[in-house]
């Protein structure tokens, strides 16, 4: 099969099998050899135009792991190839569609993958270059980061290119929206008695959806940027859980001085300046831990926090806050 370098402009039709657009320059290395007599028979060999990977190989051909460049180059010389490579090889079938080679390299966030037979030999190799039409340098890893992005995207619109899928993929999100907003109306019914006596209140709901709302924001898009480059794990978590706190704290104890001073100073109420000034900071600090733990959570079940923790953060911080404004002055007032 003739060398084919393919990019998603020439792809004529995204259900055409993988192995139609496959690569040949791949590199294959007998399990059973030491680094020393890999890297001589690589050096006789020659390389191909990008390797990304080596592929181990039995005495019979088959696929049986697969070894970074990096750990191929530090590596003893005298220690075997079957010692350090990554038995777990992620493939694709060689009947497998182009699409699915996308949600593959996408989902693992590979760089390349080999595409291999019913009997586990390589015959071919995609890599993200051929699905996007975008070079890269493997020593970039923000470039990397922004390449499985762009191929997560690109799958994203291929599958669900018409309106109505479209509809479908985005709207039950939506529904998070409403709901919370329906909720909220009906929680402010229940807090009637509380407006009806202070009207003041009713002069500052929005501000303080608004702070709530704009804090949970940032804190979910610094959250999202974080995730992009690592795994969570409790450790992670429980550190930037605690280092929210503090941040929220203070910017929740300096917008609610703010506010309530300016209460304070405008209607002379100090009860009402207090009852307001301190739901700003419960909110803001709720609004941090949401932005948070709910992208976190996301990603932890392996859900798209770009899409779905937007419209669930800003409908739990909607609810929070009308519980933490009305129900603090409820009992201040």
């Amino acid at each position: 099969m003739a060398n084919r370098n393919t990019s998603t402009d020439h792809i004529v039709d995204i259900h055409e099998p993988v192995a139609s657009i496959a690569r040949t320059d791949y590199a294959l290395l007998r399990d059973d050899l030491t680094i020393g007599r890999a890297l001589d028979d690589i050096r006789s060999r020659g390389l191909g135009e990008r390797i990304l990977y080596f592929y181990v190989v039995d005495a019979d051909e088959r696929l049986v792991g697969v070894l970074p460049t990096r750990r191929l180059l530090v590596s003893p010389l005298d220690q075997r190839l079957s010692d350090i490579m990554i038995a777990d090889v992620i493939t694709i079938r060689s009947d497998a569609t182009i699409i699915e080679a996308h949600q593959r390299l996408a989902e693992n966030k590979l760089l390349a993958l080999p595409i291999v037979d019913d009997d586990a030999r390589v015959i071919g190799l995609v890599d993200v270059s051929m699905l996007t039409g975008v070079s890269f340098d493997i020593n970039e890893r923000d470039r990397v980061e922004e390449l499985f992005e762009l191929i997560g995207f690109r799958v994203m619109q291929v599958c669900d290119a018409s309106p109505v899928r479209a509809f479908r993929y985005r709207f039950p999100w939506l529904t998070a929206t409403i709901g919370s907003g329906l909720l909220c109306a009906m929680l402010a019914g229940v807090f009637e008695a509380t407006l009806s006596t202070s009207i003041i209140l009713a002069f500052f709901l929005t501000l303080v959806l608004g702070l709530g709302e704009s804090v949970s924001m940032q804190s979910m898009t610094m959250t999202i940027q974080a995730l992009r480059a690592m795994r969570p794990n409790l450790d992670w978590y429980m550190s930037a859980f605690w280092r929210e706190l503090r941040s929220a704290f203070l910017l929740g104890a300096g917008s609610g001085t703010i506010v309530g001073a300016f209460i304070w100073l405008w209607h002379g109420k100090g009860l009402a300046a207090l009852s307001v000034g301190g739901s700003i900071l419960l909110v803001i600090a709720a609004g941090c831990l949401y932005g948070l733990s709910i992208p976190t959570l996301l990603h932890r079940l392996r859900l798209d926090p770009k899409i779905a923790a937007g419209p669930l953060t800003l409908a739990i911080t909607d609810i929070s806050t009308i519980l933490f404004y009305l129900g603090l002055a409820t009992v201040v007032l």
